[in-house]
């Protein structure tokens, strides 16, 4: 499958999207993987995972850049090696990147019930206003889920506790935007969550409002 959807989310900033139908075969050939990367990919178990692995190599292809452009530090936080952010989600068939000038911080999840079940662990001032009786429940408790992971994948910063450091404002489901906190001691960081949604499944792109 080529290229789903990409998104020009301001100047500085672009998401573009994988749908992941290619076999694992079809994937391996089209990917020019360095050695750290077939390491990786040969350590994983799951068939999705190795996919979901190659599918990002096909968006940074996309972008331009090719999987010796990509690494890590030791926290597993990516980085490009020309100084451009970058941030890497996937969740089932589907797979993300974002990049820009700015920090950036992505991720996508699939719209599920189980999401009720781990709110507690997650949601900490939020719960002054969702409501459990809501309809659209599951889809905000899924944006508020996304924004806080693309937080924590921007931040970096190891001690983080989504309930405790992490604020998402009020929003409503037709909204495409909210804004979110980092409150961490005398450290209060201001960001613009962006909401994407299609299939069922929600993405949510952070940056720093400038």
């Amino acid at each position: 499958m080529p290229l789903y959807k990409s998104i020009d989310l301001n100047s500085q900033t672009i998401v573009k999207v994988w749908k992941i139908s290619e076999t694992l075969e079809s994937l391996l050939s089209s990917t020019d993987l360095n050695v750290e990367s077939l390491k990786r990919i040969k350590g994983m178990n799951s068939e999705l995972h190795r996919r979901a692995f190659l599918s990002v190599r096909m968006l940074l292809g996309e972008f331009g850049y090719s999987d010796s452009d990509l690494f890590y530090d030791s926290f597993g936080k990516p980085y490009l090696k020309d100084g451009k952010h970058i941030s890497i989600s996937h969740s089932y068939n589907f797979s993300t990147i974002v990049i820009s000038s700015i920090e950036v911080g992505i991720d996508i999840e699939k719209q599920r019930s189980k999401i009720i079940k781990i709110a507690p662990k997650f949601v900490g001032y939020e719960t002054f206003y969702l409501n459990k009786n809501d309809p659209s429940q599951i889809k905000k408790l899924t944006w508020v889920w996304c924004t806080k992971e693309a937080l924590y994948k921007l931040y970096g910063t190891p001690g983080i506790n989504f309930k405790k450091h992490f604020m998402v404002l009020p929003f409503s489901t037709e909204s495409n935007n909210t804004i979110a906190w980092i409150v961490r001691g005398h450290h209060k960081l201001k960001f613009i969550a962006t909401f994407v949604e299609f299939e069922g499944f929600g993405c949510v792109i952070t940056e720093p409002e400038i």
